[in-house]
C-alpha cells in the first residue's frame, strides 16, 4: 500500500522518536544518536540604511553625431576606430582646394575694397578743400562723401565674404568637440559628403557616465513622504548616493550620486525616470550596459539582521530555527525586509541576541530536537569549528 506523501516524509522523524523511546524504556535498541552539530549566530542589531534596488542602463552624458558643415570629397580619416579621442583632435579632412581658392579671391576683394576707400578719402579731402574756397559745389562734396560711405560698406561686405570663405576652409577639418570614445567611420576617403546630412561618425563621452533607471509610483510616494518628514532629502535637491553592479559583478562595488529625477510620472507605466552620475576613469562602463542599481531608500535606523542561510520556507511562510534552553531548537516564523550589507533585515519574529541556526538546518528534523551548537559570526555561517569542538 502506498502511504500519503505527508506520512512518508514523517517516517524518519517517527523512527528516530521510536528509537529514543525504546532506549528510555530499557529496550534492546541501539543508543540514541549524538546531537547534530550546527553553526549558530546571534541576531545582529545595528544601525542600517535601507537601499531600494532597480534595473538600469549605462548612458553617455554627451553623444555627438559628427556631420560635415561643407560639401566636398572626404580626403582622410585621422583616428583609430573605437578608440579614445581628446577634445580638439583632428578626425576627418575634406578636400579644401576649392575653399582655399575662394578664400584667396575673397582676400583680393578686400584688398580692392581697401584701395577704393583710400581713393574715396582722397577725393573727399580734395572736394572739402575746394568747397572751403568756394571752388566746388555743395553737391560735389556730398557726392564724394557718399562715395566714401559706399566704399566702406563694400569693404565690410568683402570682409564678411572673406570670413565665410575662411570658415569654409576651417570646416574642412573636422575636430572632436568633446573628449570620449569614437565609433567607426561611416564614410571612407574618396566619397562625397554633404553638409548636415552625411553622418561621419558618432562620439560619446566616457567619463563620467550616467546610469538611467525607472522607479515605480509606490517608491516615489515613499521618497516624497520621507522628504516632507525630513528623514531623507529628495533626489531633486540632494545628490543621494547610489551603488551600482554590472551583470558580471557580485554586489554593488561602484558608487555614484543622483543628478536627475523627471518632473512627471509616465501614466502608461506608472513609473518615473531618474539617473545617477558615476565616475568612469578606468573605463569599466560602456554606454548600453545593463546595470543593477541601489538607491538609498531611507535614513539610518536600528534593525535586526540575519544571514540568508538561516532562512527556511514553509509554503508561503519564512521561518528560522532558534536554539533555546537545553540546546533544543525552536521554530520561529519571521517577516523579512531588504538585504543590507550581505545580511537580511528581520522586521518581526526575532529579538536581538537570539541564537539562530545559520548552517546545518538540514540536520534538524523537527522543533524540540537537541543540537550541538557552535557559535560563529553572523556573516561567516560556514566557519568550521576546531576539531575539539566538533568531536564533543
Amino acid at each position: 500500500m502506498t502511504l500519503p506523501s505527508p506520512l512518508r516524509s514523517a517516517i524518519p522523524a517517527l523512527a528516530a522518536l521510536a528509537t529514543l523511546a525504546l532506549h528510555a524504556c530499557g529496550g534492546g535498541g541501539p543508543p540514541p544518536f549524538p546531537p547534530a552539530g550546527v553553526n549558530v549566530a546571534a541576531v545582529v542589531k545595528q544601525p542600517v540604511a535601507e537601499w531600494d534596488e532597480f534595473s538600469g542602463r549605462i548612458e553617455a552624458i554627451d553623444t555627438v553625431e559628427l556631420r560635415p558643415r561643407v560639401a566636398g570629397y572626404l580626403a582622410a580619416v585621422h583616428f583609430h576606430e573605437g578608440g579614445e579621442v581628446r577634445k580638439g583632435d583632428l578626425l576627418f579632412t575634406i578636400d579644401d582646394r576649392e575653399y582655399r581658392a575662394a578664400a584667396q579671391s575673397a582676400r583680393a576683394n578686400v584688398a580692392r575694397a581697401d584701395t577704393r576707400i583710400e581713393l574715396a578719402r582722397t577725393e573727399l579731402a580734395r572736394a572739402e578743400k575746394l568747397a572751403a574756397v568756394k571752388a566746388a559745389s555743395l553737391e560735389e562734396l556730398e557726392q564724394r562723401q557718399g562715395e566714401l560711405k559706399q566704399a566702406v560698406a563694400d569693404r565690410n561686405a568683402a570682409a564678411a565674404q572673406l570670413r565665410q570663405a575662411e570658415l569654409n576652409v576651417e570646416f574642412t577639418r573636422i575636430t572632436a568637440p568633446i573628449s570620449g570614445r569614437i565609433g567607426r567611420a561611416e564614410v571612407r576617403p574618396g566619397n562625397l559628403v554633404s553638409p548636415a546630412t552625411t553622418l561621419l561618425a558618432t562620439l560619446v563621452s566616457s567619463d563620467p557616465v550616467y546610469v538611467a533607471f525607472e522607479g515605480n509610483e509606490r517608491l516615489y510616494l515613499k521618497y516624497q513622504q520621507f522628504a516632507r518628514e525630513g528623514s531623507r532629502p529628495s533626489s531633486r535637491e540632494a545628490r543621494n548616493p547610489v551603488r551600482v553592479g554590472l551583470a558580471s559583478e557580485d554586489g554593488f562595488p561602484h558608487h555614484g550620486e543622483m543628478v536627475f529625477v523627471d518632473n512627471r510620472l509616465d501614466p502608461a507605466t506608472g513609473s518615473i525616470r531618474a539617473r545617477a552620475e558615476l565616475p568612469n576613469k578606468d573605463g569599466v562602463f560602456t554606454p548600453g550596459l545593463f546595470a543593477r542599481v541601489q538607491l538609498l531608500g531611507s535614513g539610518t535606523r536600528d534593525a535586526l539582521l540575519i544571514h540568508e542561510r538561516a532562512i527556511l520556507t514553509d509554503q508561503d511562510r519564512k521561518y528560522v530555527y532558534v536554539v533555546g534552553p537545553d540546546n533544543k531548537v525552536l521554530r520561529k516564523d519571521v517577516q523579512l525586509g531588504p538585504h543590507v550589507e550581505g545580511l537580511r533585515i528581520v522586521t518581526a519574529g526575532l529579538a536581538a541576541g537570539e541564537l539562530v541556526v545559520v548552517n546545518g538546518t538540514r540536520k534538524i528534523f523537527a522543533p524540540g530536537q537537541a543540537v550541538n551548537p557552535f557559535k560563529v559570526p553572523m556573516d561567516q555561517p560556514e566557519l568550521q569549528p576546531p576539531p575539539s569542538a566538533a568531536g564533543r
